[in-house]
């Protein structure tokens, strides 16, 4: 490791244990002052972002380096006999931590006005510090066994920081809870809903990093990488097929992990009704981080897997792996897209597209798994994770502005907020363009058309998810006017004329609120001017990290199977087609709601009410799909019923009754046994004399 790398390594330890520092301080600093303690959070959080930033420069070295120190030993261990903690730089890990660190402090900053008063306020600063610290280690740890101390970290957090208004007042039901009757919960509730179905997708991902540690002997993503390039690997293929198909369980139990966290068909559930944690936390953990640590962990493995999916150029069974990706990632941005199209409250709009959008960077990484030109949808998926990072946390921050000054989360106490809070909705609908896909000037234009290029270049086979891939896009249009429309336009609310006569005049958001989610905004406007030049020099820069790990252009450069690798689709002919489709379909999505909820030329109500299949559909829409109807019914009343069967037949009838019947037998041995101590003398002194010759005779008939 030359001396330019090693001045790096400091900073990918420091910025993960700098703000976990951080968090532990902030008890301390609210028992000094609390001003100490609320910017002395802000500051860590600034120190993890100058870490990661100070990392950028590696971004241009093409190269994986490691960092270890020694951890645990386990001597005589058949496997991991030695244990080793570090870290990975390389462009995959340097982008993802400074999209982690940067948004981070920026939320952070926002926090100051956001949560200014709050009496819990040391508990919400130790659980944000002690998230931020929990995902970079997970983003910067080489190897899968140290990741999941962050991976559990996060979701720790997570747990902590949704249900953060755990007294459940009826008094926050305007702005803490989530969902209108019969699905509403409290925020205690959702916080258990997140913990128990990301842990769902835990469990999966555990057994598949045990079966990767059977077949393997090793969780270092560079040994996992080495023994898939080895000749040893390729022998054994050859003389057990049955390797890739263990290969293929793991690596789906494996795929688990992602789907709960990054909430992804079938464990997407949880996030719409995670908005009942503060908006700060809606834009740190479920729009800008946490929930991309599925894609993250995807894009780690993706090598691994590829070139083990590709042995000698030409494809095996472990491609189905990536199908699945490509698949659970386009079935889930559709049909959480078509959730989004009915909600009535601002933050879930936004929680179902993040569902969705994630769904695209799925579908972007499974699509190159299944190409042997790759590097596209690689690219594609990861700049959609920085692209959707910078726009969506600003989304949830101005809804956070929004929910501030109106006091509620329905979108049915908005409209004509345009004239009361102009920058917060200039950058939401900035940040909306982006959203949309807007052509040419915004950031999610350039990211979401490299995946769905990538679709088209990979294999015919994979055409279908480009179909569902532009349906998508067109729900997204048009949820996102609606959204904009419904909380801008129109004419104010009864509720907000009724805040009018309370004295409570809605107003812009403070600068220390709006300076954050304006940066954002501009940034996804700058990277949408330069878009063109970013995806290129992404696609340059995972072109040779991946070259890297071992991977060409066309694997391993194998020119007998070219024409069985060629793309089902030349790159020119991918573009032309993609572009003419999602600017179609971004108008076919967006100009009805232009209409309805900005021109206000049509009455959604009268739109439905003489038409019982729309309405049908909508009422379909608004319950979700009924998924999450299903899941209530088929695990939780059913849990409910089942410990109610067992509390009155086996608690009380079998074991009370046990327990009971013991309890008696004891009393009556104990009562019986009582009556022999009488407290007279000579009985006593009786007692002992016959013990004494028992004791005698016992110890005589033994060693006589």
């Amino acid at each position: 490791m030359s001396e330019f790398i090693e001045a790096f390594v400091p900073q990918a330890w420091l910025c993960w244990m700098l703000p976990m520092a951080g968090a532990l301080l902030t008890p301390i600093f609210a028992k000094i002052n609390p001003k100490l303690r609320d910017y002395g959070a802000v500051f860590f959080s600034l120190m993890a972002a100058l870490m990661t930033v100070s990392m950028i420069p590696l971004i241009f070295d093409p190269h994986v380096y490691y960092y270890q120190v020694e951890w645990i030993r386990l001597p005589g261990s058949p496997i991991l006999s030695e244990l080793k903690a570090g870290v990975i730089v390389d462009p995959l890990s340097i982008i993802v931590a400074n999209v982690v660190a940067v948004i981070s402090f920026l939320i952070m900053v926002y926090s100051l006005g956001y949560m200014h008063g709050d009496p819990s306020l040391t508990r919400y600063w130790f659980f944000m510090n002690f998230f931020i610290g929990n995902m970079l280690l997970l983003v910067m740890s080489d190897n899968i066994l140290q990741m999941l101390f962050g991976w559990e970290g996060v979701g720790l957090c997570s747990y902590a920081l949704i249900g953060f208004r755990y007294q459940d007042s009826k008094e926050d039901w305007f702005t803490f809870w989530v969902g209108e009757p019969p699905e509403v919960y409290p925020p205690s509730h959702c916080g258990m809903k997140a913990f128990i179905t990301t842990r769902v997708g835990d469990v999966a991902m555990f057994i598949g990093a045990f079966i990767i540690l059977a077949l393997t002997g090793t969780l270092s993503f560079k040994e996992l990488m080495e023994f898939v390039q080895s000749t040893q690997f390729h022998h054994e293929v050859i003389a057990h097929p049955e390797l890739l198909r263990y290969l293929v369980v793991a690596a789906v139990f494996l795929f688990g992990g992602p789907i709960g966290k990054s909430a992804q068909l079938p464990l997407m559930e949880w996030l719409p009704d995670a908005m009942a944690g503060p908006t700060t936390v809606s834009a740190l953990i479920h729009a800008a981080t946490m929930v991309k640590a599925g894609v993250y962990l995807v894009g780690r493995i993706f090598p691994i897997f590829y070139a083990a999916a590709w042995i000698g150029g030409q494809a095996n069974d472990l491609v189905t792996f990536f199908y699945l990706v490509g698949w659970v990632g386009v079935l889930t941005a559709f049909i959480a897209g078509t959730q989004a199209m009915a909600s009535s409250e601002i933050k879930k709009v936004w929680a179902y597209s993040t569902v969705s959008q994630i769904g695209y960077m799925m579908m972007g990484l499974g699509v190159a798994g299944a190409a042997a030109e790759f590097a596209i949808g690689y690219t594609g998926g990861i700049f959609h994770l920085m692209s959707h990072a910078m726009f969506k946390a600003a989304l949830f921050l101005t809804a956070g502005s929004v929910i501030h000054a109106t006091e509620s989360r329905f979108f049915r106490d908005y409209g004509g907020l345009k004239k009361h809070m102009p920058i917060t909705f200039w950058c939401m609908a900035l940040a909306a363009f982006s959203l949309m896909g807007v052509p040419i000037f915004f950031s999610g234009f350039w990211s979401k058309d490299l995946v769905l290029e990538a679709s088209l270049m990979a294999t015919t086979s994979t055409w279908p998810l480009f179909v569902l891939g532009v349906l998508a896009v067109s729900i997204t249009c048009f949820y996102t006017v609606r959204a904009l429309g419904l909380t801008f336009f129109g004419h104010e609310s009864k509720h907000i004329h009724e805040l009018e006569r309370e004295g409570k005049h809605v107003h812009e958001a403070p600068k220390v609120m709006w300076v954050p989610y304006a940066a954002l905004a501009v940034a996804t406007v700058i990277f949408g001017i330069g878009g063109y030049f970013v995806s290129g020099w992404l696609e340059q820069v995972f072109h040779h990290q991946l070259e890297a790990w071992g991977l060409g252009g066309h694997l391993l450069h194998s020119a007998e199977h070219a024409v069985e690798t060629a793309p089902a689709m030349s790159h020119e002919m991918a573009v032309i087609v993609t572009a003419a489709t999602s600017i179609s379909m971004l108008l076919i999505g967006a100009l009805p709601a232009y209409h309805i909820y900005i021109k206000r030329k049509v009455d959604p109500e009268k739109l439905l009410e003489p038409r019982p299949a729309l309405k049908a559909l909508w009422h379909f829409l608004f319950r979700r799909w009924y998924v999450n109807t299903f899941y209530y019914k088929a695990f939780v009343y059913s849990v409910i019923r089942a410990s109610g069967w067992l509390f009155r037949n086996i608690e009380t009838a079998v074991i009370d009754r046990f327990n009971y019947a013991l309890a008696d037998l004891s009393q009556a041995i104990a009562s019986r046994f009582r009556k022999t101590h009488t407290g007279i003398l000579n009985y006593n002194v009786i007692g002992i004399v016959l013990g004494f010759i028992l004791f005698i005779v016992l110890v005589v008939f033994v060693f006589g």
